[in-house]
């Protein structure tokens, strides 16, 4: 009980230090993370390794990647080019339908691709098509992120309910039969959250535009083919990737594979982005490539981002060094409630170490003993399990989170509308998501 207080008091100073006294979030993650692990006894020589290991880990992992998204944005922003290929769509779909197109396209990108990648390579598109349709940036992005989520954490191929299948030894083919169709109807309720809650929350993408420069931009625009080029060869090369990773190998393990899985990493597929992206000014000017040209713009607006994603990520660090996440899954264990029991022990675990993949698999670890005196020891039992302990992982993305700071810093959220859209939003959505998983079980069990 002491360790999960800590827990709740350093996220209590993190909300009021950076909503009531503007402390900045960079400190305040910092701080919380020093007050976490002293208070829980943690040696002082692993507190500070753990935030130089969390910080340099998560900007490692993601650091470049928002680099090279911003750049990309900075492109298809100052070329016209993400106004082109929002026209194109708007007349399409309509301007009603951006919310829930935006919540469909994360759900399809992220089976593939990590979400905080899909996010960093989407941004640049739901930004102008937010701003194009009159919306607030608030709906559309908890709309993308909540998509993204969904089948980040309930559609194998991705790597949580991949590892959690080997581990309980659940058959995929029934976790992809039974988690498809509840993940669609997870992305109802995304959709129902980010118009009825998150479109009261106005965020404007983008207030310095306005409709005449809109209009002066089309005008000298590449084609919404062009501009769309960006955008989809990355997550294409990320897509094959991701299937020349699958463990039957279908690409082989010769060299052809071995090129796929280079260039189909998110930092190699963003670089290449960045690539197709400065052919899109109509006049090239290699000033556009200087510290103060279109490069310099989109690496300033980068900046920020890094910093506070990478002190999300030191906080996270500090907390998952301390076990709590051991702790919170080895006191469950003896709970005795069907489904809910992986459900309950993810979400713990999620919202007290940050990652849903690490949720995912400890929570794995912890129960597969145990599936036989939960009644769980069968094929629909495991796969239900597997999906039960996705929908836990769903859960609480806070401050702990990369992808939470990745979502805010680049939608123009403050923390307390962080918590509201984003931690509270995953937070039903995961249990909604649990709530069709065990009304499944009652059918087919």
């Amino acid at each position: 009980m002491v360790i999960i207080a800590l827990l709740l008091l350093s996220i209590l100073f993190i909300v009021i230090s950076t909503t009531r006294f503007n402390l900045h979030a960079f400190l305040a993650l910092i701080i919380a993370a020093l007050f976490f692990g002293i208070c829980s006894r943690m040696p002082l020589n692993e507190i500070v390794s753990s935030i130089e290991e969390g910080f340099g880990g998560t900007i490692g992992r993601i650091g470049i990647v928002i680099i090279a998204g911003a750049i990309i944005g900075a492109f298809l922003d100052k070329s016209g080019g993400a106004y082109a290929l929002a026209e194109r769509i708007l007349k399409t779909i309509g301007r009603k339908n951006v919310t829930p197109a935006m919540a469909i396209i994360g759900y399809i990108v992220s089976i593939p691709v990590f979400a905080d990648s899909g996010f960093v390579i989407l941004s640049p598109l739901n930004k102008s098509l937010t701003k194009r349709a009159g919306l607030s940036l608030a709906t559309t992005a908890i709309a993308l992120a909540l998509g993204l989520m969904v089948s980040h954490t309930l559609v194998p191929p991705t790597p949580g309910p991949i590892a959690a299948a080997g581990i309980l030894e659940a058959d995929l083919g029934w976790i992809i039969l039974i988690g498809i169709p509840v993940s669609i109807l997870t992305l109802l309720f995304c959709w129902f959250w980010a118009v009825k809650v998150a479109g009261h929350v106005q965020i404007d993408p983008n207030p310095e535009l306005t409709e005449e420069e809109f209009t002066s931009r089309l005008k000298v625009a590449p084609s919404a083919f062009h501009a769309f080029l960006p955008i989809l060869i990355p997550i294409v090369l990320i897509v094959l990737k991701s299937i020349a990773d699958y463990p039957t190998h279908p690409m082989g393990q010769s060299g052809f594979y071995q090129a796929v899985s280079f260039i189909g990493t998110p930092l190699i597929a963003l670089l290449i982005g960045i690539l197709i992206a400065v052919t899109l000014p109509r006049q090239f000017d290699k000033d556009m490539l200087s510290s103060s040209g279109w490069v310099g713009e989109g690496m300033l607006a980068a900046a920020m981002i890094i910093m506070i994603t990478g002190a999300g990520g030191a906080f996270g660090k500090v907390l998952q060094n301390s076990g709590i996440a051991d702790i919170i899954g080895k006191g469950m264990a003896t709970m005795s409630i069907g489904l809910w029991l992986p459900f309950i022990a993810a979400a713990a675990i999620r919202a007290a170490q940050g990652s849903s993949t690490v949720a995912i698999i400890t929570t794995a670890s912890i129960l597969a003993p145990m599936l036989a005196s939960m009644g769980l020891d069968s094929s629909l039992g495991r796969a239900l399990s597997v999906l039960a302990i996705g929908a836990g992982s769903i859960v609480a993305s806070h401050a702990n989170d990369s992808f939470f700071w990745v979502v805010t810093q680049m939608s123009g959220m403050d923390v307390k509308t962080g918590y509201k859209l984003m931690t509270t939003g995953t937070t039903c959505m995961g249990v909604f998501a649990c709530i069709i998983i065990w009304i499944t079980s009652l059918i087919i069990l």
